[in-house]
């Protein structure tokens, strides 16, 4: 069978939990995943998460961050405009772009394809295949507002990282995972990262509460 997996593109911008949580989702629904992290990128990860994504070593890099086995993902350098990724005859899925600094909107949106992210994030808006982008800034300027307006009219589908409060959520990590499900549901791919709005008010916070999970900044509930 040919295997067919999401391109998983991580650009520098803050936010390298939501990338950590979407390659895990994807992982954990026994979807393959092509990596690339841009140079930007390595250094956002040793400064947020204190690793980084070396070339000649990525396997044991890539396993190290995710704490995971990653015997399903392909990791190909950003710098490697030859890569498959770079074709469009190159068979996958779709692609996600998270986080996606403002650059990499901006050199996607006008098709510069400066690095194998924004190629490839440009190949698969070509060929008409699934491409969500989650831009992590704050606050955006016309031009900003400008790119992400362009990727949307393109057929990528922008999705800020605003996660919502509304799924019970106690910590951080719960905050990341409510993003990353939300890019998870737009590829259609199935997960367990948030609860869902069942139309009764309070219902998630009972849920937690009754797991004895405490709300954000306050001690666990007895």
């Amino acid at each position: 069978m040919v295997r067919l997996p999401w391109v998983v593109g991580v650009s520098g911008a803050s936010g390298t939990p939501y990338a950590q949580a979407v390659l895990c989702g994807l992982l954990d629904a026994g979807e393959p995943v092509d990596l690339i992290v841009s140079r930007a990128a390595r250094l956002t990860l040793l400064d947020e998460v204190g690793r980084t994504i070396r070339d000649a070593h990525w396997s044991d890099d890539v396993a190290a961050w995710l704490g995971r086995d990653v015997s399903e993902v392909r990791y190909w350098s950003a710098g490697d405009l030859a890569a498959g990724p770079s074709s469009g005859s190159y068979p996958v899925r779709g692609m996600v772009v998270v986080p996606a600094s403002t650059a990499a909107v901006a050199g996607i949106a006008l098709g510069l394809s400066k690095d194998l992210l924004q190629r490839a994030a440009d190949v698969n808006l070509k060929e008409r295949r699934p491409v969500v982008v989650v831009p992590r800034e704050t606050p955006l300027s016309r031009g900003h507002l400008v790119h992400l307006l362009a990727l949307h009219d393109a057929g990528a589908v922008v999705l800020p990282a605003s996660p919502g409060f509304y799924a019970g959520t106690s910590t951080v990590q719960e905050l990341v995972d409510f993003v990353a499900g939300k890019v998870l549901d737009s590829l259609g791919v199935d997960h367990t990262l948030f609860t869902r709005w069942r139309g009764e008010l309070g219902a998630a916070r009972s849920l937690g509460e009754h797991a004895g999970i405490g709300r954000v900044g306050s001690a666990p509930a007895d």
